[in-house]
């Protein structure tokens, strides 16, 4: 039996964790401050759209509980109420987990059609939980723009993500 190298397993973990390192680099650049400061509510949300693509595509290296930890840690860098961002990941993974055998083999359409409405799902847990976490109501307005602005991004980020996937996870 052949021993695998040291250097090959180190590249087989480094590939793995592709995924994440890819979702937790857009997470990074939606927390970065701008010089437009008003422009961070209506920001898309890119993790929801990383955690939406590599739950259907590889499950096995993007986890229910590592999407819980990137929700848990975006609430952290954001300042947002601790846990609504793991709400807002954690409905989407279920989501997608449901319907994981459709999604697999969908056409792009489909995969678009499937995370508008995703994207919906967890951006009005987003607003209902926000709101009430605040205790005011949040302008329904921003969380439609959010909403608008993520779901024009998703073409874009999946054609990274599928290239990516080309690229680490052969």
């Amino acid at each position: 039996m052949e021993q695998v190298s040291l250097w090959h397993r180190l590249d087989m973990v480094a590939r793995g964790l592709a995924p994440l390192a890819i979702t937790f680099l857009l997470m990074l650049a939606t927390v970065l401050p701008t010089r437009a400061p008003d422009i961070a509510p209506v920001m898309p949300a890119l993790v929801l759209t990383a955690v939406y693509y590599w739950a259907i595509f590889r499950p096995d290296l993007l986890p229910l509980w590592l999407a819980f930890v990137l929700g848990v840690l975006h609430d952290l860098l954001t300042g947002a109420p601790l846990g609504l961002g793991a709400a807002v990941l954690l409905t989407a993974y279920f989501a997608v987990a449901t319907q994981r055998r459709f999604f697999a083999h969908a056409t792009f359409a489909m995969l678009w059609v499937g995370f508008v409405l995703v994207a919906a799902m967890a951006l009005t847990v987003e607003w209902v939980f926000g709101s009430l976490l605040q205790l005011r109501l949040i302008d329904p307005l921003e969380t439609l723009l959010r909403y608008a602005a993520t779901i024009a991004a998703y073409p874009c980020l999946a054609w990274l993500f599928g290239r990516a996937q080309q690229a680490f996870l052969r």
